[in-house]
């Protein structure tokens, strides 16, 4: 005899719920650590920058130590509290906000795709119960350009002070990321125009940057230079492409012997920002230049002295333009 239905149903809705509650079963059995090694994989796939998957990773390497000493295995076992005092031990642990922030973000990035990766019946994402405010983003200092015509003036005509000229010059020319410089090889450069293609920017995006004339002209004498130019274009002395901690070494050292003060890479990236606006281009053409998705970020890089705003009030006041 066939059994009622709503028996039937009964019966149906029980052993859907058995099959999720096994399934749930199976997903805690896998640890944090391996749910964290999951999602580096997934970022990968997704082709993010290669800058980008390091940031995530070393994050991620923290909030699993902080697990580890607070024997947390399972993500179902996080609770709102956890991420919290996560949070309070990344400030005991010196972070400043802006590095707490990111901190959060990553890890908020994770817990979210963990929620995506699997369907849950009562699963709560603690990460939805905490807020962290984001940091005050103040404008960022700009190089000296003072310092910047010390260093160059110290370079000399033997190979590196060539090599380190053209670096300068190119910083300061096209707003470059360290990364974006190092990665350049010959085939990506055109000395007689003077284009530099960056095939892999931040987000992994392309775009084509402009030399001016005497950053031409560096970039020229450079090539005389260089007999072998099937690889990197910024090299060492032994022909290796240079690294980010060999581009801060010999940016201190042109600065040590020009007596001034060290001038970081980004710091030139800012300052192109910051003369490019005051010499008259459009924000919308200098955030392709500088490979910005939008102009939140642009705004960090002009810090504008008063004297600039004064300027600009004078050149647009719309009482003295009237004539009133």
């Amino acid at each position: 005899m066939p059994s009622p239905p709503y028996l039937a149903v009964k019966m149906e809705v029980k052993m859907s719920e058995n099959r999720q509650i096994d399934e749930q079963r199976i997903i805690s059995v896998f640890s944090i650590l391996e749910w964290a090694e999951a999602f580096i994989i997934d970022r990968k796939s997704r082709g993010l920058s290669p800058n980008t998957i390091p940031f995530y990773r070393k994050k991620l390497k923290k909030f699993l130590k902080y697990c580890e000493i607070n024997q947390i295995h399972d993500i179902q076992e996080l609770q709102a509290k956890h991420i919290r005092k996560y949070i309070l031990w990344l400030e005991g642990k010196g972070h400043n906000k802006g590095g707490v922030h990111a901190h959060f973000r990553v890890l908020r990035t994770f817990l979210y795709w963990y929620e995506l990766e699997n369907d849950f019946i009562d699963w709560v994402n603690p990460i939805q119960k905490v807020k962290v405010k984001r940091p005050r983003q103040e404008p960022l200092e700009p190089a000296d350009i003072k310092a910047v015509k010390a260093m160059l003036d110290v370079c000399a005509n033997d190979f590196t002070g060539v090599r380190d000229r053209l670096i300068i010059l190119i910083l300061l020319d096209t707003g470059l990321r360290a990364s974006e410089l190092l990665a350049l090889d010959f085939v990506n450069v055109n000395p007689i125009v003077g284009t530099l293609q960056i095939l892999h920017g931040k987000g992994d995006k392309f775009r084509v940057v402009y030399l001016g004339k005497k950053s031409r002209l560096a970039l020229r004498s450079y090539y005389r230079r260089i007999k072998n130019r099937e690889g990197a274009l910024i090299i060492g002395v032994h022909g290796e492409r240079l690294t980010y901690t060999g581009l801060r070494l010999l940016l201190m050292r042109r600065a040590k012997k020009a007596g001034a003060e060290y001038q970081s890479p980004h710091s030139f990236r800012r300052l192109f920002a910051l003369t490019m606006l005051r010499n008259g281009i459009d924000v919308f053409s200098l955030q392709l230049l500088m490979g910005h998705a939008d102009l939140q970020m642009l705004r960090r890089y002009l810090k504008q002295a008063g004297s600039d705003l004064q300027e600009a009030h004078n050149k647009a006041s719309p009482v003295d333009k009237w004539k009133l």
